[in-house]
């Protein structure tokens, strides 16, 4: 028996998390997201190094765009697999893909119109990567499974997804191949979540690996300490209310949104901040904190008892969810200081653009970020201090006051990855480090190795490597 691995993604960069597992005839893909890095999106438009068809089954560990954003075009290509995950990570997949196909139509029209305005060419096709009913064909294809139970995709192999703590549903997938009455398991991390998190409950850890795939987000450094959150969120709304200016947070519509209506809620139950409006402009946030509603039986015992006390996060006064364009719009009339909170998390698309045109000049204003920043985004831009930036094709002087808190990260830094990894009973005969940026990933990799003397790689984009 073969068993053999390629790192199609989320190799020495982070997003695009994709992981081909050949075991023998079985073809097994872990993650197809979509490439967000300015300078990698050429990967996205690029055929898939096999024949998607050959595939016999995709596992998902959550449902973030760069885990879960290429589902359709593999679709369209040719898969015709079972898609695993978790059930609330279906849920919420079926939500971000066909939001994401609805903004890759738009986006191609719009850039097309454009374009032949000012007569130039773009360097990608001029339609969608893929489309609605790409991605509805795709949403057909989900078999969700419960956490703790196993799948057999064939004779050979079998499948558990454990809780991984970052985002809803999120999991750490156990890869299980038996063969001539030999083992050999797998890990795929995923996204490692953070201990006393708000919401969630902890990551789960294993005792027994073989081979383990861990991310490196922020291998190479420490968080803030996230009881540090409702100090520095009250600062800085205390202070840009004081200004007279609104509060504009780029943020991701799974997690990290539902994360800053928690702090809101606890701040404003506490009334250490003015009862302001707060405005959740994402129709897809919105969705996806129903999702929340409906799973309780995910949340950690805090926020349980805040839902049975009726002090839900999701519910409180002064809290607007802006679903049309129009309401959207209008909160740009509204005098006095506002929160708004709009996707996406790094301002490459989505409703935050035009509140960062509306607020970016406005030295009274501050743009708060909240999540992680890769390289090419406009928001990496904004927080690596650009002084004027494009935004819809215009350029605008960055005038606002641009603040960060890193605490409110959903993926665990380098000392809570070596705590999960540590919970290993015995060395595993590899560990790959993937999922940071190169310079993170090789730190993380230097630090586990000196921590611990496994053996440890940080492969290469399209590497393939031999298992034994």
């Amino acid at each position: 028996m073969q068993i053999k691995l390629s790192f199609l993604g989320a190799a020495r960069n982070v997003t695009g998390s994709r992981y081909l597992l050949e075991i023998d005839h079985t073809r097994i893909l872990v993650d197809c997201g979509l490439y967000q890095e300015r300078n990698l999106t050429s990967r996205n438009w690029a055929p898939f190094p096999i024949p998607p068809g050959t595939i016999d089954a995709v596992l998902l560990t959550h449902a973030h765009l760069d885990h879960c954003g290429l589902i359709p075009k593999l679709v369209r290509e040719g898969f015709q697999g079972k898609i695993y995950c978790t059930e609330a990570t279906s849920e919420i997949s079926q939500i971000i893909l066909l939001d994401s196909a609805y903004l890759q139509e738009e986006d191609a029209a719009f850039k097309k119109r454009r374009h032949k305005r000012e007569r130039r060419k773009s360097p990608f096709p001029e339609v969608p990567l893929y489309t609605v009913d790409d991605a509805r064909a795709a949403i057909s294809l989900f078999s969700p499974v419960k956490y703790g139970e196993t799948v057999r995709v064939n004779e050979l192999v079998k499948v558990t997804f454990r809780e991984a703590g970052h985002v809803l549903g999120s999991s750490i997938i156990r890869v299980e191949v038996n063969h001539n009455g030999e083992t050999r398991r797998l890990v795929f991390s995923g996204d490692v979540g953070r201990w006393d998190k708000p919401i969630l409950r902890d990551p789960s850890v294993l005792h027994e690996v073989d081979y383990i795939l861990v991310e490196s987000t922020y291998g190479d450094r420490v968080h803030q300490p996230t009881a540090d959150i409702p100090d520095h969120l009250a600062e800085i709304i205390n202070s840009t209310h004081k200004m007279g200016g609104n509060i504009i947070i780029p943020s991701f519509a799974l997690e990290r949104s539902q994360e800053i209506l928690y702090y809101m809620n606890q701040l404003l139950i506490e009334d250490r901040i003015p009862h302001l409006w707060v405005f959740l402009d994402s129709p897809m946030a919105i969705k996806i904190t129903e999702v929340f509603k409906r799973h309780p039986e995910l949340f950690d015992e805090e926020m349980s008892t805040l839902v049975r006390q009726n002090n839900s996060p999701f519910d409180f006064p002064n809290l607007i969810m802006t679903e049309t364009a129009d309401q959207s719009k209008a909160i740009n009339h509204i005098t006095g200081t506002v929160m708004i909170i709009a996707g996406s998390g790094m301002c490459t698309g989505g409703r935050i653009k035009h509140h960062l045109v509306s607020n970016i000049t406005r030295k009274e204003s501050t743009a708060l970020f909240v999540g992680y920043q890769a390289i090419g985004t406009l928001g990496r831009q904004i927080v690596d201090g650009a002084k004027r930036i494009r935004i819809l094709g215009q350029y605008y002087p960055v005038r606002a006051r641009i603040e960060q808190i890193h605490g409110f990260s959903s993926h665990a830094d380098r000392n809570e990855l070596l705590k999960w990894l540590s919970n290993l009973q015995k060395a595993p005969r590899r560990v790959f480090v993937v999922h940071g940026e190169a310079e993170s990933a090789q730190r993380f990799g230097k630090f586990l190795t000196k921590q611990t003397g496994w053996k440890v790689s940080v492969p290469d984009y399209e590497e393939t490597v031999l298992l034994d």
